[in-house]
């Protein structure tokens, strides 16, 4: 039997000119795939092109939606909590130990499916805090 798939599921493709970036996160392209486990997981997997040209790529990240905490792995004393409120809408949220945020994200796919916005707020790498929307389109 296989797995019902989700609006947020499907490989997606930045519009740059749509999104509102941070000033330390000025990506020139980027491409992000969800895949719905069979567990019930979502693998969301990200790369593309910083500011300077150069290809990037995120962590690939396992997100369990179902409001419980998980460990992040390699991140001692991170966890992560992923929540779907409606099919079209996705919430995780990263915290330490004490409860205190790292970081957050939401995002929420379109009534006709062809587009998702991102909501992602938290700390980088060098420890400076962003806030910025992205808009990706569903490539077909």
């Amino acid at each position: 039997m296989t797995q019902p798939q989700s609006p947020l599921t499907g490989t997606w493709t930045l519009n740059v000119d749509r999104s509102r970036f941070d000033a330390n996160h000025q990506p020139k392209a980027g491409r992000m795939r969800i895949e719905l486990d069979r567990d019930g997981s979502m693998l969301m997997n990200a790369e593309g092109t910083n500011e300077k040209g150069e290809p990037c790529a995120e962590r690939p990240t396992r997100l369990h939606p179902d409001g419980r905490d998980y460990p992040v792995p390699d991140f001692a004393g991170l966890t992560v909590r992923t929540m779907t409120p409606d099919p079209h809408t996705l919430r995780t949220e990263c915290r330490r130990e004490n409860g205190t945020l790292v970081g957050a994200g939401t995002y929420v796919v379109s009534g006709d499916g062809r587009s998702l916005t991102a909501t992602t707020s938290g700390w980088d790498t060098q420890f400076r805090e962003f806030t910025q929307v992205t808009v990706w389109d569903r490539e077909a």
